[in-house]
């Protein structure tokens, strides 16, 4: 069968898809998605680097004056360079670790006198100065300047002096005597930086050429499947293919593919319905027409039919007019009934009176085919329902379980409620269902015994029409028979209707 019937449904799947154009724009996405996550923490690697280098320099290079300036004063202690500026060795080392460290040293004694600048504009000056005064305490301090690019640095000049006249060792204490205060230039660690920048940026470049490469490749290789499902998906609605869609290169694409199937099955069996159904109306529908047809061509051919003839052709005609009445009534029913839930005229009604006045208007038929009819309610339900069309669905089971019943037989109607819902049992002990038509009796224009069913008149329509109605109150319907024993519809509606 060629799929284009139920091409609907086909696009309802390919709405979730957005068409190729969504797939390529989720080609795009995915393929951004990896390029960002591949050069975020490419890029944040880089920074990381160059900022932990930096750290690391800038210590290690603090540490490296450090120790420098204490070698310096210990010397500056041992040549009294603070009472006397003249000695030539400590002015050379001075000199020397200014100029190796490219900055300014200066001396300072304890009155925060500067006594050595290496700069020597500053010389005989009083300085006030946060962290010369800490280190005047004896606290040491360091701070790197990164936006100017120098280390400064204070190292008290400490004396060790015995205590009460003790031996120096036994009885001595750190006495600060001086300052000094150096400002160490950091253009070296800027300049490494410099060239590690350079580098890790040409590493980085490489690498988001490769990022990019790949990332290209994956979303190329990732949306494969969905472009897959799409060429499957424009086959079908194209009809050149009915077959289902295998597609198991992801679990996502795996479960479009078995979401597609499953509608594609539906589909079908749906355009079998429909096929059927169209089938199956103009039968029942023609059918009334060729006898009424053949009765009336019957009476004009004849010349001087009598009257009896004549009453005879016309009861029939009818009768079959009657029937093509009934059919078309249920089919109008039936399609009443293929409607959304929203055309249900719910309100609170008491069952028990609807059941009674169901079982009232169905008695003269019982009575007729001398069954036993039967009503028993186990409590007063109360329930909000459509009262047309329930009364429509019960009604056609008690009727079926009729008209379908043997001479001298019973048909008992049981009404009974929960706290959630309210049941109605139809038993009879008619001729029965044989078990490979219970599947089939809610089935249009479906008869289990289609001379009997033509008999009694029946139309197919009114298990479709009971089912339909039962579910548009969120109820269900089940069913449990045996051939020559008898059969039990169960009917269970919620008490309470709750629209979706």
């Amino acid at each position: 069968m060629c799929v284009q019937n139920g091409a609907w449904g086909i696009i309802l799947l390919k709405e979730k898809l957005r068409h190729i154009k969504i797939l390529r724009s989720l080609r795009t996405r995915i393929f951004l998605i990896l390029l960002i996550v591949g050069l975020v923490p490419c890029i944040s690697m880089r920074y990381a680097v160059l900022q932990n280098y930096e750290r690391r320099a800038a210590s290690v290079h603090a540490s490296d004056i450090s120790t420098q300036l204490k070698i310096l004063a210990n010397h500056l202690i041992t040549y009294h360079y603070l009472q006397d500026t003249s000695s030539e060795v400590i002015n050379a080392e001075i000199d020397q670790l200014s100029s190796f460290y490219d900055g300014r040293v200066l001396i300072i004694n304890s009155d925060l006198r500067i006594v050595k600048d290496t700069y020597g504009i500053s010389e005989n000056k009083t300085i006030i100065s946060e962290e010369v005064v800490r280190c005047i305490k004896g606290e040491s301090t360091s701070r790197y300047d990164r936006e100017n690019g120098y280390i400064e640095m204070t190292v008290p000049i400490t004396e060790t002096i015995s205590v009460d006249g003790q031996p120096e060792g036994t009885g001595s204490a750190d006495v600060v005597r001086g300052v000094m205060l150096v400002s160490a230039s950091t253009d070296t660690i800027m300049a490494t930086m410099n060239i590690l920048n350079r580098n890790t940026m040409i590493v980085e470049v490489i690498a988001i050429l490769i990022i990019f490469v790949i990332s290209l490749l994956a979303a190329k290789r990732l949306i494969r499947p969905f472009e897959k499902i799409t060429e499957a998906l424009d086959q079908a609605q194209a009809g050149y293919t009915n077959d289902p869609i295998s597609v198991t290169d992801c679990l996502e694409t795996e479960r479009i593919g078995d979401a597609f199937n499953r509608v594609l099955s539906r589909m079908k069996l749906l355009d079998d319905s429909r096929q059927e159904f169209v089938s199956n109306v103009s039968h029942e529908l023609k059918t009334p027409i060729t006898s009424m047809k053949v009765l009336a061509d019957s009476l004009i051919t004849q010349k001087d039919v009598p009257v009896e003839i004549y009453q005879e052709f016309m009861t029939d005609i009818a009768a079959e007019i009657e029937r093509e009445d009934k059919i078309i009534t249920d089919l109008l029913s039936l399609v009443k009934m293929d409607r959304t839930a929203a055309d249900l005229n719910v309100a609170q009604i008491d069952v028990n009176v609807l059941v009674e006045l169901i079982m009232k208007r169905l008695r003269p038929i019982a009575q007729k085919r001398d069954v036993e009819l039967v009503y028993e309610s186990r409590r007063p339900v109360t329930a909000a329902v459509d009262e047309v069309k329930l009364t429509l669905a019960i009604s056609n089971l008690v009727e079926n379980a009729i008209k379908y019943n043997k001479e001298h037989g019973w048909v008992k109607v049981t009404l009974d409620a929960d706290h959630q819902f309210f049941t109605i049992e139809i038993a009879d002990s008619g001729i029965g269902i044989p078990e490979e038509s219970i599947e089939h009796i809610y089935e249009r224009f479906y008869r289990v015994d289609k001379s009997r069913s033509r008999e009694i008149g029946g139309t197919g329509l009114g298990l479709a029409i009971t089912r339909s109605a039962i579910i548009m109150h969120r109820g269900t319907i089940k069913v449990v028979s045996e051939e020559n024993v008898g059969t039990t519809f169960t009917v269970k509606i919620p008490l309470t209707y709750i629209a979706v």
